[in-house]
């Protein structure tokens, strides 16, 4: 059955062909819509294909796509194009424009093609570009999987950009563990733990004030007030166990900065772990999480039961112990295994979750059948937000005192 192409579905057919096609294709979908309206009073007026934001989308896939056709004409010695040339963007501006206006799983393909298929590699190698893209975890995701085509001046932009990303994470969710796993600081009691976040200002500056040194202009306080916090703890063991499988780099760097801020907690001594078919302990590093994710190997196998295993030789204290594992569950080793070290590890009293995804986005991927066995086994399985697993450990501590 043919489609209307005057119709509101023939329109919408038509406009993801001429994305589809690209502006070679203009001319001839255009009288295409054109020729269906005959009957009609519009005889003869061909209508746009494309509203103004399709056409920054078409201008943005030129960019790229085009150089293939470009390619084709070099190799054949056909006629050029006419008036279709070069939009003249500067690769920043294309990087944020495809970021704008695309879903991000299609932003990531666009960005991929780019770099393997069309040769961009000026993406990632030259240090003005780099200086000038979006400071954003798209940005971090891309220079991780492609670091090795980094030059070292391009490396160092690249470490800068990435750091300043990973300390707006940092900040925005230190406050949140803080709050979630020691509770909100109690205004009226001092003597509290002798950390920044925890000082009192006012006081602090109101009872040093004898001590101005007028020729500094400061003052040079002799002692320091720190609020309490409500809720005080025994140490706690926390174990982050993560899959470092291409397809979680996403979780590989929100866990990376989570590790990080649950670190400077004295409350939990926090390790580290990522895998794949092996089983690497990076806590020495959590404290410079920049580091730590430009070592990070992607790709290759899942073992998850050895991580698991690990994990089970580094428990000491059950029952003041959370292993958290972020992974697609889709294993490479031996799933009856896993499910048994989780069944053993639930049964000595360690708090188990399994997070599919630790990330702001949804609907993760992931072995679902493997999934239930685990939480039949003991284990919580979900996919959450850095700042709701910041609740949740928080939560768990609080339950078991």
């Amino acid at each position: 059955m043919l489609t209307d192409l005057s119709s509101e579905e023939g329109a919408e057919l038509l406009r993801r062909w001429r994305l589809i096609l690209g502006p070679a294709a203009e001319d001839g979908l255009a009288s295409g819509a054109a020729t269906s309206e005959e009957s009609g009073d519009q005889q003869g007026q061909h209508r746009p294909v494309l509203g103004d934001r399709d056409r920054q989308r078409d201008g943005l896939l030129e960019h790229l796509y085009g150089r293939e056709h470009a390619k084709r004409v070099y190799e054949t010695g056909g006629p050029r194009r006419a008036g279709r040339e070069s939009s003249g963007l500067s690769v920043p501006q294309w990087l944020a424009g495809v970021r704008a206006l695309f879903p991000r799983s299609t932003a990531e393909t666009i960005q991929r093609q780019a770099l393997e298929r069309y040769g961009m590699r000026e993406l990632l190698v030259d240090p003005e570009v780099l200086r000038q893209a979006p400071a954003d975890l798209e940005t971090v995701r891309l220079l991780i999987q492609y670091r090795s085509l980094l030059s070292d001046t391009a490396m160092g932009e690249a470490r800068r950009l990435i750091r300043k990303v990973v300390a707006e994470l940092e900040e925005r969710l230190t406050r949140r563990v803080r709050n979630s796993i020691l509770g909100p600081r109690l205004r009226q009691e001092h003597g509290g733990a002798r950390m920044l976040s925890n000082l009192d200002w006012a006081t602090t500056l109101r009872r040093n004030l004898k001590h101005y040194q007028p020729e500094l202009g400061v003052v040079i306080p002799e002692r320091l007030w720190f609020w309490r916090r409500q809720r005080r703890w025994l140490p706690w063991d926390l174990i982050l166990l993560v899959d470092q499988s291409g397809s979680m780099l996403s979780s590989v760097i929100h866990s990376a900065v989570v590790a990080a801020v649950f670190h400077g907690l004295r409350v939990l001594r926090t390790r580290l772990v990522l895998f794949d078919t092996r089983v690497v302990d990076v806590s020495e590093r959590v404290g410079d999480p920049v580091e730590l994710l430009l070592g990070v190997q992607l790709g290759g196998g899942t073992d998850i039961a050895a991580a698991m295993d690990y994990a089970c030789s580094k428990v000491e204290t059950p029952r003041r112990t959370l292993i958290v594992l972020v992974s697609d569950f889709y294993e490479g080793g031996n799933p009856a295994t896993l499910v048994q070290l989780t069944a053993r590890l639930h049964q000595s009293g360690v708090a188990l979750l399994g997070l599919a995804a630790l990330d702001d986005r949804g609907n993760p991927d992931y072995d679902r059948p493997l999934a239930a066995q685990l939480a039949a086994a003991g284990m919580e399985i979900g996919a959450m937000t850095p700042d709701r697993l910041a609740d949740w450990v928080g939560e768990t501590m609080a339950r078991r005192g």
